[in-house]
Parts: structure tokens; C-alpha cells; sequence
């Protein structure tokens, strides 16, 4: 535990970020895996509905700083060629 009045607001701040961040990505992971289930029951039209949400919550997570650029890029990339062989 922190002793410093400066590490212990530091614990509280680390605390409520990470309340965002697991929101965050909770979101991110659940829209991903929306998109998955209508791909693996061969839905194409929720599927490509699905796909933006998965899209928007993908890109709030970059922005979170939640996952880096470029895991981002690839499971954007990933879904979208699952969803057009899918189709």
C-alpha cells in the first residue's frame, strides 16, 4: 500500500481507470463476439449488421488506450474477412 499522499491518490486514480478500461474492453469483446456467432451460424445479414458496432467498439478501445493500433487493425481485418467469406 502506498505511504505518500501522492501514491495513495495514485492507487485511487489507477482504480477508477481500470472500472473504464474493463468496461471498455468487456464492450469490445462482446461486440467481436457477436459478430463471430452470426458468422459461425452462417447469418450474413446480422453479420454485417453486427460488424459496425464491432467496428465503433474496436475503435474506442484504441482510443482508451484499452488495446494498441495495430492489434486493433488486425482483429478489425480479421473479422471483416470472416464475414466476407461468409457471405
Amino acid at each position: 500500500m502506498a505511504t505518500s499522499k501522492s501514491g495513495k491518490k495514485s492507487v485511487q486514480q489507477a482504480a477508477r481507470r481500470r472500472v473504464f478500461n474493463v468496461r471498455r474492453q468487456r464492450a469490445m469483446k462482446d461486440a467481436v463476439k457477436a459478430v463471430e456467432t452470426f458468422v459461425a451460424k452462417k447469418d450474413t445479414k446480422n453479420a454485417n449488421a453486427a460488424l459496425p458496432e464491432a467496428y465503433k467498439s474496436i475503435d474506442k478501445a484504441v482510443k482508451r488506450g484499452v488495446i494498441k493500433k495495430n492489434t486493433a487493425a488486425r482483429k478489425k481485418s480479421r473479422l471483416a474477412r470472416a464475414v466476407s467469406a461468409n457471405a
